[in-house]
């Protein structure tokens, strides 16, 4: 079960389908929701740019002020999204673990957003993160963060997410660790799901069909409402193949692995992934 649920707070309007998303689940669940808001370290990421666009002096410390004002007025906005939002939901705010109801907490730190999404993110059940698409509200290196450094799994919400969550499951599946990782974190939603469609899009059908039936007849013991869709690639993109069945079928959320590579340090998220994470009209629970 998702009993502890971790949300970033950013204070932008784009935060409360999220928050709507965390509640559903936490009434599901009887989960605790940790609203999490990270304040930029502003003069460290103000500098090269006041210095660059101000040159020395003056411009830069106005810069400065005027980011850290920004940064105030989006904690206060966040910190008063949330208590409103507890408030008119009935939630308890509460530190200590409740017996069957919701409850919340609101959390601060300094710095840099992907880390500390991925720190608290390596001790929550689950993640939820907002639209990434161009003018969505989380970055993409939060995105990496929080799928790479955590060990744990990651809903992300599209731009306008389903008012009901898991009632009709798709599973992206190739016969990898990355998938298995990700449809076990899943299993506290493929249970209780009407329905469980295990979509894979193929090039030898007689291999992926094998590795498809195999999954099959293992989930029939979690959900016996559990099939089968191979799809054909037909020279299309795989990832928009996938998208347009798990639609055409009434998917309200996507499970898939989420791959990518290590490079220079820096993790970077596969294509696939990342084409499925930016026109997803639907949630997507991953892991790795």
């Amino acid at each position: 079960m998702f009993r502890y649920i971790l949300v970033e707070a950013t204070g932008r309007e784009t935060d409360m389908p999220v928050f709507r998303t965390a509640l559903t689940l936490a009434r599901i669940h009887a989960a605790h929701i940790a609203f999490l808001h990270v304040q930029p370290d502003v003069r460290k990421l103000a500098i090269p740019v006041g210095s660059a666009e101000y040159g020395a002096g003056a411009g830069v410390a106005e810069f400065i002020a005027w980011l850290e004002q920004e940064a105030l007025t989006r904690h206060d906005k966040a910190k008063e999204a949330v208590q409103d939002f507890c408030v008119r939901q009935a939630i308890t705010m509460s530190t200590t673990p409740l017996d069957a109801s919701p409850s919340a907490e609101w959390r601060v730190e300094h710095g840099e957003e992907a880390h500390w999404v991925a720190v608290h993110g390596r001790v929550a059940d689950l993640t939820l993160l907002g639209c990434v698409r161009e003018h969505g509200r989380v970055s993409m290196d939060v995105v990496d963060a929080a799928l790479m450094e955590t060990g744990r799994p990651i809903l992300i919400l599209p731009a306008l997410p389903p008012a009901q969550i898991g009632q009709t499951v798709a599973i992206a599946w190739k016969d990898t660790a990355e998938a298995s990782s990700a449809i076990a974190a899943a299993l506290p939603l493929l249970r209780m799901a009407q329905q469980v469609i295990i979509l894979s899009v193929v090039e030898d059908t007689r291999t992926d069909a094998a590795a498809c039936e195999r999954l099959r007849h293992a989930l029939a013991w979690h959900n016996r409402a559990t099939t089968v869709q191979c799809l054909t690639a037909s020279g299309g993109e795989p990832a928009d193949i996938l998208l347009k069945a798990a639609a055409e079928f009434g998917a309200d959320l996507l499970v898939m692995g989420g791959y990518g590579h290590s490079r220079m340090r820096e993790v970077v998220l596969g294509g696939f992934t990342r084409r499925v994470l930016q026109a997803a009209e639907l949630p997507v629970l991953m892991a790795r």
